[in-house]
């Protein structure tokens, strides 16, 4: 007890900084014998001390809390401080890369709209004007696939407005590809492809024996069908996306008219931006990708990510490719990577927005989240050697994909966000001895805010707002993006992200508990044995909505705000306040729609 209340005393003497110190070998070397010469003073023969450190030294050493006092003291500014600095200089230069691809990009997409370079000016493209002799013949024969599983609220939405398409009737079929698991479910879909197909649509209800590869298996299960083979391009749209009518007329011409293009990808219209807070935010996170990011690599290097849904492939650009694979959790996007490096462009319409739905609930985009971060950082531990030694492409068009597509847009991105602004800067507030440059706390960070902020001017007053739920979500994506790279845990789950619609959120909360635990899949470690989580009883304790380790963080940031109040005085204590409350009010469980229990 007194060797504890003999160290309180030294608190404010180990946080002290002391003079830069320059870690030499020697210096190393010359630490390390004392530190044994201590333990052998302090444990054997206290007397040593007087051999130790007869030369002026302020620390006795027969006192063994001074000693521990003076050894932490040393670690701290031999081996932590430098350490800490080492990840200043990291996440700085991070920070500059991330700033240079927001500027490249941003400065592309401005290029495009001051000029005027839409796809129909890159590329050849006339609308399908057949003469009375050719008739229907003059259109190309289009399949529509529509994946689904258990979407009970939504699946009516994207098969009607699938069926609407403008197309002649005997040159389109629509898919459905039912992997649902609820029977009533599945009898449901089949009355309503029914339905269609009394009204003369040629519409095929397709289903499997499992659920192997989960979509990416269905789509590869649903190409296999014999007239499949008398299609040339495939128009795909997930359950609850609405395409207008003209999709196909606005498409199919880029693919007619330039054998050279593989995929044509329309812009996503969110019907439920306005719900809540939440999905207002992840509004402006997808407006920049889809406005930005798909624009600039549309016009600079004819290559993005397909988005998985909203696009027009063509079948045999799938062929070439290697046809679809399970191996990620983001199959859309390992598909456009091989087919990109087989020298296939690929053609973003901005103007062409199909409706679809955000997830409404914080679980449901925690999961879809993780499923976005994993699965890139995942196929590109799998795909880099692939890409570096790829013939086909340009030096350029690899140095894309590697860098800003991969490096930058998947990895670094997460990894950087919770690191530097989550961990780095409220750590730095202990030692004082480490500066973090003005310009890489806040001019370049604001730089870069206001390049992804552009793509939704109305939401620009959410800003603020906006910036501290993305630190929020990094801490969830750099753990999946950590869990693909890894090839660890999680790295194949698979959780279908529930689409509620209009009439689930009326529903009684029985009825609505069953009904949502039916739409979720996960995944164990093989795709051939999923495990379908099952219904369980509805949980009324309020601490079940509790995410802890959102709560932990943002508990050590406030820590972290009082201790600069205090002790530090650095200034940042104004953002650690800000941004351990978005914590813990998401940690809480109070982002998101909440729905009702009655």
């Amino acid at each position: 007890m007194n060797d504890v209340h003999n160290f309180v005393p030294h608190l404010p003497l180990l946080l002290s900084p002391l003079p830069p110190l320059r870690v030499h070998l020697s210096y190393v070397i010359s630490f390390g014998v004392r530190v044994e010469l201590y333990i052998y003073s302090a444990f054997v023969s206290p007397n040593a001390g007087d051999l130790i450190w007869n030369e002026g030294s302020p620390i006795d050493l027969t006192d063994l809390t001074e000693c521990s006092v003076y050894l932490l003291r040393e670690i701290r500014n031999l081996l932590i401080v430098p350490l800490v600095r080492i990840v200043v200089v990291v996440c700085l230069v991070m920070t500059v890369l991330i700033l240079v691809e927001k500027l490249f990009v941003g400065a592309v997409a401005l290029a495009v709209k001051i000029w005027r370079l839409k796809p129909e000016r890159r590329y050849k493209w006339q609308p399908i004007a057949p003469d009375e002799e050719e008739g229907s013949a003059a259109y190309p024969m289009v399949l529509v696939q529509i994946p689904m599983y258990n979407e009970r609220e939504v699946y009516k939405l994207s098969i009607g407005a699938a069926c609407g398409l403008k197309w002649p009737s005997d040159r389109v079929i629509i898919q459905v590809l039912d992997d649902s698991t609820d029977p009533e479910v599945k009898s449901l879909v089949d009355l309503e492809c029914q339905k269609w197909k009394s009204e003369g649509v040629n519409i095929r209800y397709e289903v499997r024996g499992n659920r192997k590869g989960y979509k990416a298996g269905a789509l590869k299960e649903g190409m296999k069908h014999e007239y499949v083979q008398e299609c040339e391009y495939i128009a795909m749209f997930d359950a609850d996306f609405q395409p207008e009518s003209n999709f196909l007329l606005r498409t199919i011409p880029f693919l007619m008219h330039n054998p050279e293009i593989a995929l044509v990808q329309a812009r996503w219209k969110f019907v439920n931006a306005d719900e809540c807070l939440m999905t207002r935010l992840q509004e402006m996170s997808l407006d920049y990708h889809f406005k930005i990011e798909q624009e600039a690599g549309s016009s600079c290097f004819a290559f993005f990510g397909f988005n998985g849904t909203a696009g027009v492939w063509r079948i045999k650009a799938i062929t070439d490719a290697g046809g679809w694979k399970d191996r990620t959790t983001v199959e859309d996007m390992d598909l456009a990577v091989r087919a990109g490096l087989r020298g296939w462009k690929f053609v973003y319409i901005g103007d062409l927005k199909v409706k679809s739905e955000l997830p409404s609930t914080f679980k449901a985009f925690r999961y879809q989240q993780h499923r976005w971060s994993c699965g890139p950082a995942n196929l590109f531990k799998k795909m880099a050697v692939e890409i570096i030694q790829s013939k086909k492409v340009s030096i350029w068009k690899k140095l894309h994909i590697l860098y800003d597509f991969f490096f930058v847009g998947k990895i670094v991105a997460h990894t950087l966000t919770f690191i530097y602004y989550c961990v780095l800067i409220p750590v730095s507030v202990f030692f004082p001895e480490v500066e973090i440059p003005l310009w890489g706390v806040a001019y370049v960070p604001t730089i870069i805010t206001l390049c992804k902020s552009v793509g939704t001017p109305s939401s620009f007053h959410l800003v603020i707002l906006w910036i501290l739920f993305e630190n929020v979500m990094s801490l969830h994506r750099t753990k999946a993006a950590l869990t693909g790279l890894l090839d660890a845990g999680r790295v194949n789950e698979w959780v279908v992200t529930e689409k509620l619609g209009e009439a689930q959120k009326t529903k009684p909360a029985t009825t609505r508990e069953a009904d949502l635990t039916k739409n979720l899949l996960v995944d164990t470690h093989e795709q051939t044995n999923p495990c379908i989580l099952k219904p369980k009883k509805q949980q009324t304790r309020f601490w079940h909505r509790f995410y802890y380790s959102e709560l932990s963080v943002g508990t050590f940031m406030l820590l972290c705000g009082c201790y600069d109040v205090v002790y530090a005085k650095e200034g940042y204590f104004i953002y650690l306040f800000l941004q351990g409350l978005a914590f813990l009010v998401t940690g809480f469980g109070c982002m998101g729609t909440h729905l009702p229990d009655s």
